[in-house]
């Protein structure tokens, strides 16, 4: 079975915009899970669309964690904005609800990292991406966590097109670490000075033998 090559449909689709600068540009609403992931993606979207950051995961299990990742999104966002990189970026919190994740993970919380658990977690943030960004009007709905060599960006565009006719707004393809994605969102990361968590979020997640 051929595998599909997500950075060359995003291309693809990238290719049929206005263009940079151009307008009018199409909007994205796009799950981001954490500054550092999020700096090269938006870098490299907002020359063609629109983007709201959604910051919404209840993955994260310790509040004081959560509201360090948030305030480093914005951080990110406001100096970004500050430079004129592109199209003007905005971003939309999402309720902190952890009891959320802890319901999806029911009956999974002994799965290896990359499994069952990370799926539905995966499934819980892109569902309610999906959902804000098809009531808001938004064209497309995407998600950072692709640019993670942790994350499978095939399980991502899966349930990300799933989701997609599920609420009638556009999926955008993507595998952002493709590209040396991954490198340049460590050498923006460097540049702003970003906090860079060790872990996914999720108690589990924080586990020794769980730890990236």
């Amino acid at each position: 079975m051929n595998r599909i090559n997500y950075q060359k449909e995003l291309e693809k689709i990238i290719e049929s915009l206005p263009g940079a600068g151009g307008d009018p540009a199409p909007g994205v609403f796009l799950h981001s899970c954490c500054a550092p992931c999020s700096s090269y993606v938006i870098e490299y979207l907002c020359r063609y669309f629109y983007i709201t950051v959604f910051y919404y995961n209840p993955n994260i299990s310790e509040a004081e964690e959560y509201r360090r990742r948030a305030a480093e999104q914005k951080r990110l966002i406001e100096a970004y904005n500050g430079e004129r990189k592109g199209y003007p970026i905005s971003i939309v919190e999402g309720d902190y609800a952890p009891g959320r994740f802890y319901d999806a993970a029911k009956g999974l919380e002994g799965c290896p990292e990359g499994g069952e658990r990370c799926a539905r977690c995966f499934e819980l943030r892109l569902r309610e991406t999906a959902r804000r960004g098809s009531q808001t009007g938004y064209d497309y709905f995407a998600t950072t966590l692709t640019v993670s060599p942790l994350k499978s960006a095939a399980k991502l565009n899966e349930i990300g097109q799933a989701l997609a006719s599920e609420y009638g707004i556009a999926w955008l393809p993507s595998d952002f670490k493709k590209k040396e994605g991954y490198k340049r969102s460590i050498e923006l990361s460097a540049k702003y000075g970003l906090y860079r968590q060790n872990y996914c979020g999720c108690v589990y997640s924080k586990r020794p033998e769980s730890s990236p």
